[in-house]
């Protein structure tokens, strides 16, 4: 049986899941690719720390480049994350024609264009399935399952940390910054949540979605981001009350000739599947033009699910090679450009919370401004306030533009009777 021998760079929690992975199940997976899959050497720049896993001594190193440049290492797995040495490993392992194993979506998302550049003119590939959706095979079912289709649409729900605050405030009437304290004591989120409840990271896997399914790079910066920092425990409330639940969407869709790419939090009815979705899974809706809907659902990060996912991509490698195959037909197109559409142009429902002073005619006034920009009221719901003088008016728009929307908002927000700067949520009907 041919041997694929593996250089790990990185032996943190996915690293160390990795190599235990292969400790237990490795002989399985040689027997369904034909190949015996081989740790040959691993880099850290810690060796002392405890991972679990017991790793013969011979094999660790603090030299990546080394591990990179053995020729006794067919494949190099990527998994110190980061947009800095490790993109300079990565080039250097696709300059060599290796080909390389990553879960560092940020690199992907950020430099992807550069990168699979590297790799087509050194005819190897990259491998990225543990990118996105940890242990959902989300990758290979755009690049293999759903090659038949142009994709339509996906919705994703990207980012556990996100889905799992959500999901508290809902279920309990929590605030947002006491369920956030309870996530960063459980391990659900970073002691530094940025990356995930402003939106960066499921942004980061919006674009490697987007870029695999439309054929070219999207640009990182092209894509509007809002993430859940500021929602509160009423609006969750309301929303719930008009039948939809809170989610952090990453939204990809395909309108005429152009691409959509936007990732912020967004009203999902109850009856559909992905407002099912809760805690710290993610699922990912596929619309494709010939399959129709398909539903992605799984654990989206941790140390066993996000393994998995390298495994299957170390696996491909394996049969590639066995088979003489350096480099598969790539669905990102290096220096293809594609036409991306601006916020501004897309069309949606909105959910509106206005803070209004309680005297009559003040809904008049602003159904007039919504009125003069085009946008026209689905239903409206008053909430009584006994205390307050100002009371929340929950507004349910028809589809209008973005634009439209923006403008009318900075008018109602500079009322003299509206009280607070009004909430504004999306509405996604999904397919």
């Amino acid at each position: 049986m041919n041997e694929i021998r593996i250089g790990l760079l990185g032996f943190g929690t996915v690293g160390a899941g990795v190599v235990e992975a292969l400790q237990k199940n490795g002989d399985l997976v040689s027997r369904r690719v034909g190949a015996a899959l081989v740790l040959r050497r691993i880099a850290d720049l810690d060796l002392q720390r405890d991972r679990g896993v017991r790793v013969p001594a011979e094999l660790l190193t603090t030299d990546a480049g080394s591990v990179i440049r053995d020729p006794q290492v067919d494949v190099v797995v990527e998994l110190i994350g980061g947009c800095g040495v490790a993109r300079d490993f990565m080039l250097e392992a696709l300059k060599l024609g290796k080909p390389v194993v990553t879960a560092n979506k940020a690199l992907l998302a950020e430099h992807g264009e550069e990168l699979y550049r590297a790799a087509e003119q050194n005819n190897t590939e990259i491998y990225c399935e543990a990118s996105v959706g940890g242990g959902i095979p989300i990758i290979k079912a755009l690049r293999e399952g759903l090659v038949a289709n142009h994709i339509d649409a996906m919705y994703g729900i990207l980012n556990g940390t996100c889905n799992y605050v959500l999901t508290r405030m809902e279920a309990e009437g929590l605030p947002f910054d006491a369920v956030l304290r309870e996530a960063q004591a459980e391990g659900y989120a970073e002691a530094e949540p940025g990356l995930d409840i402003d939106g960066t990271d499921t942004a980061h896997k919006a674009v490697i979605l987007a870029s695999l399914a439309y054929g070219f790079n999207v640009p990182m910066k092209r894509i509007p981001v809002e993430g859940i920092r500021g929602i509160g425990a009423a609006d969750i409330a309301y929303t719930a009350e008009l039948g939809y639940r809170v989610k952090l969407l990453a939204i990809i869709k395909r309108v005429g000739s152009e691409v959509e790419v936007r990732v912020h939090p967004a009203l999902v009815p109850h009856d559909h599947m992905l407002a099912s979705v809760g805690g710290v899974f993610n699922a990912v809706e596929v619309v494709g033009d010939v399959v129709g809907t398909t539903l992605y659902y799984g654990l989206g990060a941790g140390r066993a699910a996000t393994s998995s996912a390298v495994i299957s991509d170390l696996a491909d490698v394996a049969h590639n090679l066995t088979h003489g195959i350096r480099r598969s037909a790539s669905a990102v197109r290096p220096g293809t450009e594609g036409r991306m559409r601006s916020i501004g142009g897309i069309k949606a429902r909105y959910y509106l919370n206005v803070s209004l002073l309680d005297r009559p005619g003040m809904l008049a006034r602003v159904a007039q401004i919504l009125g003069a920009h085009g946008i026209s009221i689905a239903s409206v719901l008053q909430k009584e306030s006994r205390t307050e003088k100002q009371v929340p008016v929950i507004i349910i728009t028809h589809s209008a533009l973005e634009k439209n929307f923006q403008a009318a908002l900075e008018e109602i927000d500079s009322l003299d009777v509206v009280g607070a700067r009004t909430v504004r949520l999306r509405i996604e009907d999904c397919a």
